[in-house]
């Protein structure tokens, strides 16, 4: 660490460790160097998170997540040589905030209600990535010796063999040659612990049908190698479900706590689980943003115009909050599909050129733009002011 004064000049450098003696030496430091509760010495850092930064953070001073693409372009304006260094490093983080710091953005004052929805509606995204991973890898693996499984369960069942009763029957059946010897009663019994509690007989004697079609076979010791591959990747996708459930749970339980809910879910397209995403990318802190644009860039919504003598571009925005845009494509296309008005906007956005992505990507641009404002004014979402009717040709004649 280093501290300099308002000049750029050297006041102290050392090496703390990541503890609480490090932390306590660290205070003592700025301390000496002139840190007042009222004016707190502000802490330019390469990361947004980790122990020292919310102990930092919990002290109330400010404290600067620098991008370590852009402290390497700062370090340049010091030295062409390239050479990198703990020490240099630290002094150029300290000289950004000394002369850029109007241009950089202090972590956001969010309350401590929602970092921790921030932690599980993460937590519950990158769950259900896993599973999907999970689920494709075994996919792939039921393809080469298993094809029957996957036409029964991926016509009956929504979640495919992700479903609570393939994997019930996958568990007892790993291989074709199990799966022909099934009886309808232990079908019947692996359903009922998948949680089915309807039209169980009828359900069973159609697997037991379906499962006994026809197929080809790998040699018989291959496919018993290849039944006990499927029932270790079972397990693995058995855990990356139930952690799905278990995290939905927990992010949508805190996220009914917060006090930005009612606004929240008063939009088209956001219940709990993605409304909770929401939450977890913008926080709750309103001065985060400084406008409805700054958000929509944050995003990843709004686009990026590039212009230079006479020629003008408009693109994609590519550097965005990649969690915060999944989340705004799961918005929009939910909206498009659930809500009149918004699937209105969609059509009349197709109907001019756009492609789906990019239409849809306009809709949460709307979207988003209007969730600034009703939590900015505290206000739930009206649709007859979202999407107001339009005068047509005929109507103004």
């Amino acid at each position: 660490m280093a501290v300099i004064d308002a000049d750029g000049t050297l006041v102290v450098k050392k090496r703390i460790s990541d503890d609480p003696a490090g932390f306590a030496e660290l205070m003592d430091v700025l301390t000496a160097s002139g840190d007042t509760a009222e004016r707190p010495i502000p802490v330019p850092i390469e990361t947004p998170r980790g122990l020292l930064v919310a102990a930092l953070r919990a002290t109330g001073r400010p404290v600067y997540a620098i991008n370590p693409l852009a402290v390497a372009r700062y370090r340049e304006r010091h030295s062409v040589a390239r050479a990198k260094s703990d020490h240099a490093d630290a002094m150029t983080l300290a000289h950004i905030l000394r002369v850029d710091a109007h241009l950089h953005r202090h972590l956001p004052n969010d309350t401590e209600l929602c970092q921790s929805i921030a932690v599980l509606a993460r937590a519950h995204q990158d769950a259900i990535w896993s599973r999907t991973k999970a689920h494709n890898e075994l996919r792939a693996v039921l393809r080469e010796f298993y094809p029957t499984f996957l036409a029964v369960f991926a016509k009956r069942f929504a979640l495919g063999i992700s479903s609570p009763e393939a994997r019930a029957i996958l568990a007892i059946a790993p291989t074709p040659s199990a799966a022909a010897k099934l009886s309808i009663s232990r079908i019947a019994a692996a359903l009922r612990r998948a949680g089915r509690s309807s039209n169980i007989d009828a359900t069973a004697a159609e697997l037991k049908t379906a499962l006994r079609i026809a197929q080809l076979h790998q040699l018989e010791l291959v496919e018993a190698a290849m039944g006990r591959h499927v029932l270790a990747m079972l397990a693995a996708l058995n855990t990356a479900c139930s952690n799905v459930e278990d995290l939905g749970q927990a992010a949508a339980e805190a996220f009914q706590h917060h006090p930005d809910y009612a606004i929240i879910t008063s939009f088209p397209g956001l219940a709990d689980s993605t409304g909770a995403r929401l939450l977890a990318e913008i926080g709750d802190d309103r001065a985060r943003f400084a406008d409805a644009r700054a958000l929509k860039a944050y995003a990843g919504s709004a686009p990026v115009t590039r212009a230079s003598g006479r020629s003008t571009s408009i693109t994609v925005r590519r550097i965005k909050n990649d969690r915060l845009a999944n989340t705004g494509w799961v918005w929009a296309f939910a909206a498009a599909k659930h809500c009149e008005p918004a699937g209105l906007h969609y059509r009349r956005r197709r109907d001019h050129g756009d492609r789906h992505a990019a239409a849809n990507r306009h809709l949460f641009n709307k979207l988003v733009g209007q969730l600034y404002h009703c939590l900015q004014e505290r206000q739930l979402f009206d649709q007859s002011k979202a999407f107001p009717p339009t005068a047509t040709f005929e109507d103004a004649a």
